[in-house]
């Protein structure tokens, strides 16, 4: 749905050489160790093949590098409907780093806050890191993530630049969503790349079960 309506906006505004990638990407974590075995094993395939991925339980947003919100809430109808499940969020910025008041991109502290996350992800600091929106620094993540996807994904060991990987999936020119080929599922952990349809209706996430005891 969202890359069809960026790739609609791009073909609306004739924008030629532009791809849905250069406004919007995900990605996800992982690594590769080297383990020295003397004797074979019956360790599972990730362990065999010596990657993991990396699961983080955290849920924030930093905005124009002068906002940051951290809470508990997942983007879905439990924690955003408002009456269902208890969330609890931080939200924090800096008054005289914004780009109202800068005319430029603020560097404050939400900024230092980004530049160290995308440091341990991506084991450097560039220049053109500063101007996150900057077609230069999106276009150099998501080459350093589509190599370590594909260095992540062999059965020889290689080494990965940090953690950060291309989520597995690619964009037709129409907006449209796919695995990458011969990738629908994750490697060594299974599971679906774009997960499965819901079964139940959305407004159905909890089943509560009532014992009556007789006699009371």
């Amino acid at each position: 749905m969202m890359y069809q309506i960026i790739a609609q906006e791009l073909k609306s505004a004739n924008f030629e050489n532009a791809h849905q990638s250069d406004y919007m990407n995900f990605y996800c974590l992982g690594n590769r160790e080297k383990h020295h075995r003397e004797e074979p094993s019956n360790d599972s395939t990730s362990e065999k093949y010596d990657r993991f991925m990396i699961y983080v339980h955290s849920k924030g947003m930093i905005v124009n590098d002068e906002y940051v919100i951290i809470g508990s809430a997942n983007i879905n109808q439990r924690s955003m409907a408002g009456h269902r499940d208890t969330e609890i969020a931080m939200g924090a910025y800096q008054p005289h780093y914004t780009c109202t008041r800068k005319n430029e991109y603020p560097c404050g502290q939400i900024y230092g806050y980004r530049m160290s996350l995308w440091a341990q992800h991506l084991g450097c600091i560039e220049n053109c890191f500063k101007d996150s929106e900057n077609l230069e620094c999106v276009r150099y993540i998501n080459n350093v993530a589509e190599d370590n996807w594909k260095r992540y994904t062999t059965e020889e060991y290689n080494q990965l630049q940090e953690h950060i990987l291309k989520y597995p999936i690619e964009i037709g020119v129409d907006g449209n969503v796919n695995p990458l080929p011969g990738h629908e599922l994750f490697p060594d952990v299974g599971g679906l790349v774009l997960g499965n349809p819901p079964i139940f209706p959305h407004v159905i996430t909890a089943l509560s079960i009532e014992r009556n005891e007789i006699g009371k």
